[in-house]
C-alpha cells in the first residue's frame, strides 16, 4: 500500500495517539459499540463475562466497569450489573430467577411497578406472584412453598414506609433455600448494610440518590455470590440491557457527594416531618425515624440514616379534592415522581387502589425533601395548608 492516505481515509484512520500518563479525578468517558482487538487470536480468546478485558460495548467499557466496581464496594458486595432503570433491574432479577410454575413473594407495600411486574408474570408467564404483609418478619416461613424461588423485600416501602425485619425474612428464606432480593434504594446503600442482614441481591435505582441530579435513569444489581451473579449476568446479556456511558459518568460524578447529600436530605426531612406531626390537619406521619411509624424499632436496629422520603396521612375530614388543592398551592415543592434530587417533590396516592388491606382513612401524600432550606419548605407547606 502507498504510505500516502487519501483525505477520506485520514478522516477515519489517524496516526495520532495521545500521550500516556494523563491523570485526573473524573473517570474518563469511553464510548463504544464496537471494541477493537489486537488480532484474531485476541478476539477468539475473549469472554464477555471476564471483567479483565473488553468484548463489545453492550458488556461494558472502562467507564461502566468502574461504576460497577464502585457500587459493589459501597454496598460491600462483589459483583454488580448496570441496567437502564431501577425497574429494568427488577425485571432482570425476575426473568433471571423465575420460570413457569415458580412462585415469587412480594411485599404488599412494594414499589407499584414491581407489583405490576408480578401481576404480569402471573398473567402471561404462569409464575405465581403472592403479596405478603411487609411486617410479617419470621412469619414469612409459613408462606414459603416448595416452588417459591424468590422473595422481594423493600426497606422501607417507598410510599407507606413500613420497615420490614429484613434479617428475619432472610433467615426464613435461606432455611428453605429461597433467594432474597432487596430494593435498597431508600437508604442509597449507605444507611442499611443489606448483605450483613442476609440479603442475596441488592437492587438500587441509581436514578435517585446516586446520581442526585434528577436527570438520569439507571439501575444496578449487586451480589456477593458468583453463581447467583452469573444467572443475572446471562439474563442481562440475553435481554441486551445496555447503558449509555454519558449517563454512567453522571452517576460516577455524583458518588463523591452521595453521603453528604443523603445526610442533608435526612436532616431536612426530619425537621419537616417533625413539624408536620404537630399540625392538626395531619393524622399520621409515616417516617421511619418517628416512633409510631410501623417498623420504627426495626429501623432503629438496622439503619444508620433515613434520607429524604416520607409520607403523611391527612385527617379523614379532608377530601381528595382538598388535598389535591393543597399540593397545587405548594411553591417550592413540585409535583412529580422519584426522589433523591436537589428539588423537593410532593405526590398524592390513592392507597385503596394500591394496597389490598389498606385500612387507614384519609388522603396519603408523599414528600421528597430536597436540598432547600427546611424552614422555607415548612413555610411553603404552611401557606398551602390554608388551601384545604
Amino acid at each position: 500500500m502507498s504510505d500516502k492516505k487519501s483525505l477520506q481515509t485520514t478522516l477515519v484512520h489517524s496516526d495520532y495517539k495521545a500521550p500516556e500518563g494523563f491523570s485526573a479525578f473524573p473517570t474518563g468517558i469511553h464510548h463504544a459499540s464496537t471494541v477493537l482487538f489486537k488480532n484474531v487470536a485476541a478476539l477468539r480468546a475473549r469472554n464477555w463475562q471476564d471483567k479483565t478485558a473488553y468484548t463489545y460495548g453492550l458488556h461494558g467499557t472502562p467507564t461502566s466497569f468502574t461504576l460497577e466496581a464502585r457500587l459493589a464496594e459501597i454496598e460491600d458486595g462483589k459483583h454488580c450489573l448496570l441496567a437502564p432503570s431501577g425497574l429494568a433491574a427488577i425485571a432482570l432479577t425476575d426473568l433471571a430467577l423465575l420460570k413457569s410454575g415458580d412462585d415469587v413473594l412480594i411485599p404488599d407495600n412494594v414499589y407499584n411497578p414491581n407489583r405490576e411486574m408480578g401481576n404480569w408474570l402471573a398473567r402471561e408467564f404462569g409464575i405465581a406472584a403472592r403479596y405478603y404483609d411487609p411486617l410479617i418478619g419470621a412469619g414469612i416461613a409459613a408462606l414459603i412453598q416448595p416452588n417459591t424461588k424468590l422473595i422481594w423485600a423493600e426497606a422501607p416501602g417507598s410510599v407507606s414506609m413500613e420497615v420490614p425485619d429484613v434479617p428475619a425474612i432472610c433467615k426464613a428464606a435461606h432455611d428453605k433455600g429461597v433467594v432474597v432480593a432487596l430494593d435498597n434504594t431508600w437508604s442509597a446503600g449507605i444507611a442499611l448494610r443489606a448483605f450483613d442482614m442476609g440479603v442475596d441481591i441488592v437492587m438500587q435505582a441509581l436514578t435517585k440518590y446516586q446520581s442526585g441530579g434528577a436527570d438520569v435513569l439507571m439501575g444496578a444489581l449487586i451480589t456477593r455470590d458468583r453463581e447467583l451473579h452469573r444467572k443475572l449476568e446471562l439474563a442481562h446479556m440475553r435481554l441486551g440491557m445496555g447503558v449509555g456511558m454519558d449517563d454512567v459518568y453522571l452517576v460516577l460524578r455524583g458518588l463523591p457527594t452521595l453521603k453528604m447529600r443523603f445526610d442533608a436530605h435526612d436532616a431536612g426531612a426530619r425537621k419537616v416531618a417533625g413539624w408536620l406531626k404537630t399540625r392538626p390537619e395531619v393524622a399520621k406521619v409515616f417516617h421511619p425515624a418517628i416512633a409510631d411509624c410501623p417498623g420504627h424499632e426495626t429501623w432503629k436496629r438496622d439503619f444508620t440514616g433515613a434520607g429524604g422520603l416520607f409520607s403523611v396521612l391527612f385527617d379523614a375530614r379532608y377530601s381528595e379534592e382538598q388535598t389535591d388543592r393543597f399540593i397545587d398551592n405548594l411553591t417550592f415543592f413540585k409535583i412529580g415522581y422519584s426522589w433523591g434530587g436537589a428539588g423537593s417533590l410532593c405526590v398524592p396516592y390513592r392507597m385503596q387502589t394500591m394496597r389490598r388491606n389498606w385500612t387507614e382513612s384519609g388522603q396519603l401524600v408523599r414528600f421528597n425533601i430536597g436540598l432547600e432550606d427546611p424552614q422555607d419548605l415548612i413555610a411553603d407547606i404552611e401557606q398551602a395548608l390554608k388551601a384545604l
